[in-house]
């Protein structure tokens, strides 16, 4: 038996590089914004801040979760709603997931963030409709229309009514980077895009979509306000900034987010950057005034650690930089993910060859690190059932009817991982630990074992205590394919308080994941010994 602290590399892993995605929202990974932008206070209040840490996101696509209402499949856009094809409208809507909230909040949610609920634009191509909100028919004079096969601004009201009324919050989902093809703008105001490319990310049109030319100070006002008359028509919590890389960083901080924070203030501003090569690439948009972005950075490090099977060390380093480089408030504020609508699902990331058995395994854990790491954890709807998905539009497919049901989640399904139900039960059970723990949620981090290019372990802490809250956790991932024992050194470890480490020299910890690891251990001396079976964790909470 070893015992070792582990080691920190002073230097930046390489991580993954994710595929070039041009679906809905068509972002791009990896290439920085072209530009910098003082520091400025985050624009979340201080009364708010806790709120936001402690939420955990779920993303649903309207169009994809449940129809609610049968009448509005095919009104707006002709020849746009054929539920075989995977670019049109499938008749999901706002009634729908106003339906199926007790499902969402059962989950363990606190926040429901649905794609764009703007009017889109007709056919594109022939084959394409704007299912996902992505294509916006944008007009001048602007307006507020929500796309008819998802219902009316009567539903959206209700939508966003009935969360308050569950004490839940609703993030929507803007666009300001572009117009749909052919948007009504565009022909009424062509000045106010992009001729041409000149090859930067921010200038360049993003998958042949129209380019607003927020650089124009007649184009950041009408954008500007498009937002604040969303924000001020309806009681929404938050918003979630589609492909916030492509425009430049001037427009965030001297129009947009004072623009938005004037019509509603403490909304929280969650940025798409879908930047994955270090929390570096991620903080000139917290400095421009976004609250958060999300870490596709870490995204990038849980494929390569527990989707694909590889070293711990991708993942310890990533949580390494973000904490480091964004700060532990910052990165308490991160929006954590295994996918999304834009990439491939998650259980599809082993590949082919690899047990159901050993992908569930893999997928349990990578969320329980999502929900233990530093940052808000994000879930997107079919992750919680062990949903297959390949690239766009594939891993945008419909939420099963079997699923609002414990009876359903015990089926075996084509396109599923075998018994969905151990999946959500796990979810349901994380975000209740996340939530009641605070450490979970805004304590501090400190690294307590990593491989090394030894045994393929993860460990760490999080701590957090006030005059009335003491909350003290260790999260440990074995990674291995069989059982593992490490010997954690608490006492030595000098990124946990001194009052922490005498706390824990000698205590009985309990296990709160139940996926096999002992209930309790107990250390001695400073040391905690653990011993773990193959590709499970444990979340071992300090009495």
């Amino acid at each position: 038996m070893n015992v070792r602290r582990a080691v920190r590399p002073s230097l930046t892993l390489s991580l993954v590089t994710l595929p070039l995605l041009l679906g809905a929202c068509g972002s791009t990974p990896d290439r920085s914004p072209s530009a910098s932008a003082p520091v400025t206070a985050q624009a979340v209040s201080g009364t708010n801040v806790d709120t936001w840490r402690r939420q955990v996101i779920y993303l649903a696509l309207p169009d994809r979760f449940a129809n609610g209402n049968t009448a509005n499949d095919n009104l707006g856009q002709a020849n746009c709603y054929d539920p075989a094809s995977g670019t049109k409208f499938h008749g999901g809507d706002l009634a729908g997931l106003r339906q199926k909230l007790p499902y969402i909040k059962g989950l363990g949610a606190g926040t429901l963030w649905t794609t764009p609920v703007y009017a889109q634009v007709g056919l594109v191509n022939g084959n394409s409709c704007g299912y996902h909100g992505y294509w916006p028919n944008f007009r001048n004079p602007a307006d507020t229309a929500v796309e008819p096969k998802l219902g009316t601004s009567a539903d959206l009201s209700g939508l966003i009514t009935d969360l308050h009324n569950g004490g839940m919050k609703y993030m929507m989902d803007m666009v300001a980077n572009h117009a749909g093809y052919g948007a009504s703008v565009v022909s009424s105001n062509p000045s106010w895009f992009h001729a041409d490319c000149t090859g930067d990310d921010v200038n360049c049109p993003l998958a042949g979509l129209p380019d607003f030319r927020q650089e124009d100070a007649t184009v950041a006002s009408y954008l500007t306000n498009l937002s604040r008359s969303w924000t001020s028509a309806y009681g929404i919590d938050a918003i979630r900034m589609d492909t916030a890389k492509h425009v430049p960083l001037s427009y965030w901080q001297n129009s947009w987010v004072p623009g938005v924070l004037g019509a509603r203030p403490n909304t929280f501003l969650l940025a798409e950057a879908f930047l994955t090569g270090g929390a570096s690439q991620l903080r000139p948009f917290l400095d421009a005034g976004f609250d958060s972005t999300f870490n596709f950075p870490l995204r990038n490090a849980l494929v390569s650690t527990f989707g694909k099977g590889g070293s711990a060390d991708a993942l310890a380093g990533s949580v390494q930089d973000y904490v480091g480089t964004l700060g532990l408030d910052r990165s308490l504020l991160t929006v954590n993910l295994l996918d999304n609508h834009d990439v491939p699902r998650f259980v599809n990331e082993p590949g082919y060859g690899v047990a159901e058995d050993e992908i569930r395994r893999r997928l349990h854990l990578g969320l329980g690190a999502i929900f233990t790491l530093p940052g808000i954890p994000q879930v997107y709807s079919g992750d919680e059932i062990g949903m297959y998905g390949g690239g766009d539009p594939d891993n945008r497919r419909d939420m099963p009817s079997w699923a609002w049901t414990s009876a359903g989640r015990a089926g075996t399904y084509s396109g599923f991982l075998p018994n969905p139900g151990l999946t959500y039960d796990l979810v349901t059970r994380l975000a209740s630990v996340r939530t009641n723990n605070a450490a979970l949620w805004k304590g501090s981090y400190a690294e307590m074992w990593r491989p090394n290019g030894g045994t393929n372990v993860f460990a760490f802490y999080r701590g957090y205590t006030d005059s009335t809250t003491a909350s003290r956790v260790v999260v440990v991932f074995n990674n291995n394919p069989g059982s593992a024992s490490v010997t954690l050194d608490i006492g030595a470890n000098t990124g946990i308080s001194s009052a922490d480490r005498s706390y824990l020299a000698s205590r009985t910890f309990d296990d709160q994941a139940a996926q096999g690891a002992p209930a309790t251990v107990t250390s001695s001396g400073g040391r905690l010994t653990v011993n773990l079976p193959g590709k499970t964790f444990a979340i071992y909470r300090a009495r």
